[in-house]
C-alpha cells in the first residue's frame, strides 16, 4: 500500500494539529483519563486520515471492449437519461457512490484519446442528490478510442471540496492509469453509449479497475 500524493500535505498538517492538541492537554490538564481519551481519539482520526489517501496493491483487468470502474464504491443509478454537456442526447448513465471509507483515487475506464477535460464549479449537495451531476462542483473528462466516446464525471459530494484531474484534452490516456482524485465523499458517473451491455446492478460494490462496468 502507498500513499497518494494529494494527501501528503493533509496528512502532515493533521499531524501538526494533533500534537499541538495533545501537547496542550498533557501541559494544561492534570487528568490522566483526558488525556487518554483525546490520545486514542488523536489516533484514530490519524489513522483514518491516512486510510483515505491509501493506494492500495491490485492487480487490474485490462480489455479494449470493457468499461472498468473508475473508483471504487457502491453502485447508485443505472438509467437512461439526457446528458447536456457534451453528447447532448440520451446516454446510459451509471453512477457510483464513494464513501469516506472508499478509495478515492480516479481511474480511467478504457484507454484512448481525451477530447474534453473541462471543470466546472458548483453546488455541494449530497452525492445522491439527482441534480449533483448538474448542479455540483465538477470535472468532466471525454475518452475516445476511435469506436466510442466514453464520458466521466467526478462529482464533489457534501463534504469534498477540491476536485483533482490530471488529463488534458489531446492526451493519450491507457486504461487504468490514474485519472484524478476527489478528496472525501464523493461520486464519479460514466455516460455509456445507449444499448450497452451493463455487468453491474444496483447497491454492488465496485473496484476501481477490477470491476467491469460495461462491454462496449
Amino acid at each position: 500500500m502507498k500513499i497518494h500524493r494529494e494527501g501528503l500535505a493533509t496528512i502532515l498538517l493533521t499531524f501538526v494539529v494533533l500534537a499541538l492538541i495533545n501537547g496542550a492537554v498533557f501541559y494544561f490538564s492534570g487528568n490522566t483519563l483526558t488525556l487518554q481519551i483525546i490520545a486514542a481519539f488523536s489516533l484514530a482520526l490519524f489513522l483514518f486520515i491516512i486510510s483515505f489517501f491509501r493506494i492500495p496493491n491490485r492487480e487490474m483487468k485490462h480489455g479494449e471492449s470493457l468499461v472498468l470502474a473508475p473508483c471504487d464504491g457502491k453502485v447508485v443509478v443505472i438509467e437512461e437519461t439526457y446528458e447536456p454537456e457534451y453528447f447532448k442526447d440520451k446516454r446510459l448513465q451509471v453512477s457510483i457512490f464513494m464513501s469516506p471509507a472508499n478509495v478515492h483515487v480516479n481511474r480511467n475506464p478504457i484507454s484512448g484519446q481525451v477530447k474534453l477535460s473541462q471543470y466546472h464549479s458548483g453546488k455541494y449537495l449530497v452525492a445522491w442528490h439527482p441534480k449533483s451531476s448538474t448542479e455540483n462542483e465538477r470535472h468532466t473528462v471525454v475518452i475516445g478510442n476511435g469506436k466510442t466516446d466514453v464520458l466521466v464525471r467526478q462529482i464533489a459530494g457534501a463534504l469534498a471540496r477540491r476536485i483533482v484531474n490530471y488529463l488534458k484534452p489531446g492526451m493519450e490516456v491507457t486504461q487504468n492509469e490514474e485519472m484524478g482524485f476527489i478528496k472525501f465523499g464523493s461520486r464519479v458517473d460514466l455516460y455509456l453509449p445507449v444499448g450497452t451491455q451493463v455487468s453491474v446492478q444496483l447497491d454492488q460494490v465496485v473496484r476501481a479497475g477490477q470491476t467491469v462496468i460495461a462491454t462496449l
